[in-house]
């Protein structure tokens, strides 16, 4: 009886969360508005200079170095520490779509070695495509790339559904997809005009704030994942973690994945 109050209970607590990431279909992907009114935990005078600098149109005299809130020129570790902050942001807590994806991958992972495996081959993918869209060496519409990204999760998560384990071509169909996901990352550095002094540290540095975000996700789920399994171990009940953790929240993902790519499309 206990056994069954466990398992409802684990069930439920699914459903829940489910239900919530669908409540939150609006927010699965940032609009680059960090610096919102109000909201924003930035100065607002450094808003308001990021705001001047995020324009396609804009000319070289426009092109004014970022300042910190002294009214000096930021150094290289000033602006990476700052786009670090907005890479962070970036994935925690608004890129819910980034999350599961992310999520999706470590659901497939039934050993260490292949989560690191698509965890690397993520990265080295989306950090590809970041540098060559915030370069301006390809532009591709946000209105194709978010469709795309929201189908990356759903391809994955309902994949996850049928292999028990990670498949073969995972890491190749990973890295396709990072790239998808570096062009999401790249949202707003395509038109933010940078300072040349300061495009290189503050591209570094959101790209290290989206990895702190990604792996503190991976990091909160392994250890979550951990203390299931080895109570469900103790319970001699090995298999249930796949019945009651990884189905379940796989098909959740799938379903918020498919969801996405249809709003996406018709937006």
């Amino acid at each position: 009886m206990a056994g069954w109050l466990n398992r409802r209970s684990l069930l439920l607590l699914i459903v829940l969360l489910c239900g919530g990431v669908i409540a939150s279909a609006a927010f699965a992907h940032p609009e680059d508005e960090f610096c919102t009114p109000g909201e924003s935990e930035l100065d607002p005078a450094l808003c308001a200079a990021l705001a001047a600098l995020d324009n396609a149109n804009a000319t070289e005299a426009q092109l004014a170095p970022i300042l910190d809130d002294q009214g000096n020129e930021r150094s290289t570790w000033s602006t990476a520490g700052l786009y670090i902050k907005i890479g962070v942001g970036h994935i925690l807590p608004d890129g819910l779509d980034h999350i599961l994806f992310v999520l999706a991958l470590f659901l497939s992972s039934t050993r260490l070695r292949a989560l690191v495996i698509q965890i690397s081959t993520f990265t080295v993918a989306h950090t590809v495509t970041l540098g060559l869209a915030a370069a301006g060496v390809i532009s591709p519409p946000t209105s194709l790339v978010e469709p795309l990204i929201a189908a990356t999760i759903a391809f994955v998560a309902i994949e996850n559904l049928y292999m028990k384990d990670m498949p073969k071509w995972r890491p190749a169909v990973v890295f396709l997809f990072g790239l998808l996901h570096g062009l999401g990352f790249a949202g707003f550095f395509g038109e933010l005009g940078l300072p040349p002094g300061q495009f290189w540290s503050a591209l570094i540095g959101f790209n290290v704030g989206v990895e702190i975000g990604q792996l503190s996700v991976v990091i909160v789920a392994f250890v979550l994942a951990w203390l299931l399994r080895r109570q469900l171990l103790k319970q001699e009940r090995p298999a249930a973690y796949r019945q009651f953790v990884v189905l379940p929240a796989s098909a959740c993902i799938g379903v918020v994945g498919l969801w996405w790519t249809v709003t996406r499309l018709v937006a």
